[in-house]
């Protein structure tokens, strides 16, 4: 686990992830997987890709979550 991947659902954090956290931790994964903390000119596109398929997922993932014993607070639900 990259030790700088904090947790990013509720109540660990008191409100929901933002982009650009959710973007800072795939960053950090694909960083870890790849062993290059900035890819050569030649990857950068297959890196960033990589970058945001992460952070995507990472979104569904959060709003999918289910925290039992914490409430959800939504734009237009609470």
């Amino acid at each position: 686990m990259c030790r700088s991947i904090k947790t990013l659902r509720p109540p660990v954090i008191p409100e929901e992830a933002t982009e650009e956290e959710m973007r800072a931790a795939a960053l950090q994964y694909v960083r870890k997987v790849s062993g290059f903390r900035a890819p050569a000119a030649h990857n950068q596109e297959v890196f960033d890709r990589a970058v945001d398929e992460i952070a995507e997922a990472t979104r569904r993932l959060l709003d999918g979550l289910e925290v039992r014993g914490a409430a959800r607070v939504r734009e237009g639900t609470g």
